[in-house]
């Protein structure tokens, strides 16, 4: 009764327009890794700010001991640190239930395994790199993404991972009617474990004829697509290379 009162009255004094949808979503607690409310060695209440920038901190410093990432990433990892950290914190906080209380964790949430958001952006980048490989594109180029071309089924692991493509749009109208933001992140991560089905299965670059090459090379892109665009819905932002 009181949200009715709140949400009449904030129609009332045009707030809002008429027709707009008011409802109260109710969210769990956020907990210390100990099961006790999230705060400070002193007990006093944990600030956004210092929340975020220590999971950039511990982002970087992962980035930087990596060999990969000190040629590659060089120039770049201030920047790459940011959205990976930034990002783990706003995934972990949408992958759960709403309703249930869940443990801040900046192990799980950085962790590079599991429903993740470093997993996501590993899984595009990735993509993009198989992608790169497949077309012969020099590596340090954006990536120029080829035209799509027709499907051709020729495994099993081809044609789960179409399925579960072509479940975005419900999986979008579930979001929006239920309040779930969860449903996207783990919608996420069966479309990049359908995919690395797809991988260990179907070579790209050396498909066995140019048509399978290009209908697979789809299959990539699609799939990048799916990821970019529910990772922006999110508000995360993607890299080429992780």
């Amino acid at each position: 009764q009181h949200f009715n009162m709140v949400f009449q009255a904030a129609k009332l004094a045009k707030f809002v327009p008429e027709n707009a949808s008011l409802e109260h979503v109710p969210f769990g607690l956020v907990q210390g890794e100990d099961g006790k409310k999230f705060a400070t060695r002193s007990g006093e209440t944990v600030k956004l700010k210092d929340l975020l920038n220590e999971a950039v901190r511990i982002s970087g410093e992962d980035i930087r001991s990596r060999e990969d990432a000190r040629n590659e990433l060089s120039a770049d990892v201030d920047r790459v640190a940011e959205i990976v950290g930034i990002g783990a914190v706003k995934y972990a906080d949408l992958s759960m239930n709403r309703e249930s209380n869940y443990r801040f964790s900046y192990d799980r949430m950085l962790s590079l395994n599991g429903n993740t958001a470093p997993y996501m952006l590993y899984a595009y980048a990735r993509l993009c790199g198989i992608v790169r490989k497949a077309i012969d594109q020099t590596e340090g180029e954006s990536l120029e993404w080829p035209e799509a071309s027709d499907i051709v089924i020729s495994h099993d692991s081809e044609l789960q991972l179409i399925r579960n493509i072509v479940k975005l749009p419900d999986i979008l109208n579930e979001v929006e009617r239920d309040l779930y933001p969860n449903r996207i992140c783990d919608y996420l991560f069966e479309t990049s474990q359908k995919f690395n089905q797809f991988y260990e299965n179907c070579s790209v670059k050396n498909a066995e004829t140019e048509e399978l090459k290009k209908s697979r090379l789809s299959l990539c892109m699609a799939t990048a697509g799916t990821i970019r665009l529910l990772m922006d819905i999110i508000g995360i932002k993607v890299v080429e290379k992780l």
